[in-house]
């Protein structure tokens, strides 16, 4: 095999994995991961648990990128220019090493730039303050507005006790079953804290 060859070779596979990644993301086809431990940890702020994602150095984009322009690029120097083929691999190396830092910093600092680790206690319903908007009837349900992971939400409640809570009352979630709050009123609620 000559060195044009293989440089070709690298070409086409890095081409066409990119051209797969594109049709993929295009379609909305799932394709296996590749997780590689060496990364960059993005984010940093949150939680004590860590909110924050890790890029791998080496993923799909980053290999397809510099497979494409290694082989592109020495491909061109062995066959057009005629350039001494360990200079050819040098500047090939260095091109598709080039290639490769583009695409990693463009998922790294564009892409990623705001992704998190999701952290499922940010979405533990119980301990949830929230306000009724339709009355909660003696043994019936009403339904809950509250915030959580920014956003505001809704959902059907019920009173802990079984007891009437009027529209507008503020309300703490001490127990959520089947998508049914169940709920006490705050001021209850903090009364019992204050008189601990």
């Amino acid at each position: 095999m000559t060195w044009a060859a293989f440089y070709l070779i690298c070409f086409l596979v890095g081409f066409g994995m990119s051209l797969l990644s594109l049709l993929a993301g295009a379609v909305h086809l799932h394709l296996p991961h590749l997780h590689l431990h060496h990364g960059i940890r993005l984010g940093g702020h949150g939680h004590a648990g860590g909110n924050s994602t890790t890029v791998s150095f080496f993923n799909m984009g980053t290999l397809a990128a510099f497979l494409t322009w290694f082989g592109g690029t020495g491909y061109l120097l062995s066959t057009r220019y005629g350039v001494w083929f360990a200079a050819a691999l040098g500047i090939a190396t260095l091109s598709g090493l080039g290639g490769a830092a583009v695409v990693f910093w463009f998922l790294a600092k564009v892409l990623m730039a705001r992704e998190q680790a999701l952290d499922p206690a940010d979405y533990d319903m119980v301990g949830v303050l929230g306000k009724l908007s339709i009355a909660i009837r003696p043994g019936g349900t009403g339904e809950l507005i509250y915030t959580q992971g920014g956003t505001r939400r809704v959902t059907g409640a019920r009173s802990e006790s079984g007891a009437a809570i009027e529209r507008g009352a503020e309300v703490v979630v001490t127990r959520y079953e089947r998508g049914i709050a169940y709920v006490r009123p705050w001021d209850e609620f903090s009364g019992e804290l204050e008189a601990h």
